[in-house]
């Protein structure tokens, strides 16, 4: 049953008031028309719960803003939505067009660092990003008594001689939702066996992300990327004001699943108004996405932070080749990955949430 307007209602009920469900909650398409982002076509839901995010079909199906009540949950990074037109993918050109968003797709082929692997000079985070989608459906349909909203489509990473990976993704969310779910199938339809590497860069921003802020999680371990991470370590899961100055710490955590092999990362905002609190979490199957990074970023002016569930860790192909981590679709082979994103509106939500961790 769909809830909304503070009770649960049947199919039947809603649409006696409502005979358009649109009139409640949607999704449409739509195109960007100005600047940069001028022909990026982009799909809107709107929950009717709160929720409401759009889609960039033309950025490999990246989840671009993402509000809840009006209030900003991802991070919006200062290129804003960019066509992929414009992507620079050497080194770190891929900043230049960086939009941030609620989740933005690294991979398939790599994912990370700029590196050269075995010849082959690689920019960073991939080119899912900059992948428009092809065979795009977006639409709603009643399923009993809820409404169920999703967008469908595909991207490709390919050359001649080389590379040929498909990723189909599914977005979807349903009517009084306050939380949505990815998933991803990648099919290796080459004739040779390919790296494959994938991470969900998920972006949370201020007001959500605010001083105080506190990364709640169930690891075995937690390790510094570098030198720079490691003077940060003992107050790697808190969150300052913003810093002048502040250069970014990245920290590896070797999660702990649940029975049911999923792991939850739960970013709180306990005084969020006045004390109300507001969170949001990250829910991901540990089998296909063993690593889990946090990417720290509490600058002046680019104030995030990433909490990245991935097949990979974030310092380049070569480096997970060295660790003997890098892993690798077989031709005709095929990943599934699932993610679920949720906001938690009020500290009771925070602490029900975090009590499903334990």
């Amino acid at each position: 049953m769909a809830k909304l307007f503070g009770r649960s209602w049947t199919r039947q009920e809603l649409t006696r008031h409502a005979g358009n469900p649109a009139q409640l909650g949607g999704v449409r398409l739509i195109e960007l028309a100005d600047g940069k982002a001028r022909g990026v076509r982009a799909v809107e839901f709107e929950t009717g719960g709160g929720l409401s995010f759009e889609v960039l079909v033309d950025r490999g199906m990246d989840i671009g803003a993402c509000r809840y009540k009006g209030v900003a949950i991802g991070w919006m990074g200062n290129p804003g939505v960019v066509h992929p037109a414009y992507f620079e993918k050497e080194g770190l050109g891929w900043l230049r067009t960086f939009h941030g968003g609620l989740v933005t797709g690294c991979g398939m082929t790599t994912a990370g660092a700029p590196s050269v692997d075995e010849g082959e000079e690689l920019g960073l985070h991939g080119r899912l990003s900059h992948t428009p989608a092809s065979n795009v459906w977006a639409d709603g349909i009643w399923r009993g008594d809820e409404y169920e909203m999703w967008v469908r489509g595909q991207m490709r990473e390919t050359a001649v001689f080389g590379a040929n990976l498909a990723l189909t993704r599914r977005i979807w969310t349903q009517l009084g939702e306050s939380r949505l779910f990815i998933r991803d199938v990648v099919v290796n339809e080459g004739m040779q066996t390919t790296p494959h590497m994938m991470l969900y860069h998920c972006n949370f921003g201020f007001p959500l992300l605010a001083e105080g802020a506190e990364l709640v999680y169930r690891a075995g371990a937690v390790t510094p990327r570098d030198d720079v991470a490691k003077a940060g370590f003992d107050a790697h899961a808190t969150y300052e004001a913003p810093i002048d100055g502040y250069a970014e710490q990245c920290f590896y955590y070797d999660m702990t699943a649940d029975a049911q092999g999923y792991v939850t990362a739960v970013l709180a905002n306990r005084a969020y108004d006045d004390g109300r609190g507001l969170g949001a979490y990250v829910r991901y199957r540990q089998a296909e996405l063993p690593q889990f990074t946090q990417w720290k970023m509490v600058g002046a002016g680019t104030y995030v932070t990433g909490l990245e569930p991935a097949n990979c860790k974030v310092e380049g192909r070569d480096k997970d080749r060295e660790r003997g981590i890098l892993q690798f679709l077989e031709p005709g082979e095929e990943r599934e990955y699932m993610l679920e994103i949720g906001v938690l509106d009020g500290n009771a939500a925070i602490d029900e949430r975090v009590a499903k961790m334990s």
